[in-house]
């Protein structure tokens, strides 16, 4: 995957479970900033940090309507980190299945 900045790192953003929380949230349609705050014990503004962080990271849109700003989940680096986790799961089965067998014909 190549190095990334800080800020715009898929797994730095889903390491907190607030914005993970904000994704699940958004899997179910798009949510404007107070609907989504008062959803969650933290404050505007902190939900506002938050969602800057899931942008930069591109697991959400922004539009206005308004004066408000829509916000829609953008699965498609999540798609792209299973993707890259696929490999892996892929390798531990057939080392597990491999391991398995040795030990099986012992």
């Amino acid at each position: 995957m190549g190095r990334i900045a800080a800020s715009s790192d898929v797994f730095r953003a889903v390491a907190d479970p607030t914005r993970r929380a904000i994704l699940d949230r958004l899997r179910g349609g798009g949510a404007h900033v107070n609907a989504l705050a008062a959803e969650f014990e933290q404050s505007r503004p902190s939900i506002s940090k938050h969602l800057k962080v899931l942008r930069e990271a591109r697991l959400v849109r922004e539009r206005r309507v308004g004066r408000e700003r829509i916000y829609q989940l953008d699965p498609l680096p999540l798609q792209r980190v299973a993707g890259w986790i696929e490999g892996y799961r892929a390798f531990w089965v057939t080392s597990l299945d491999n391991l398995k067998r040795r030990l099986e014909d012992r």
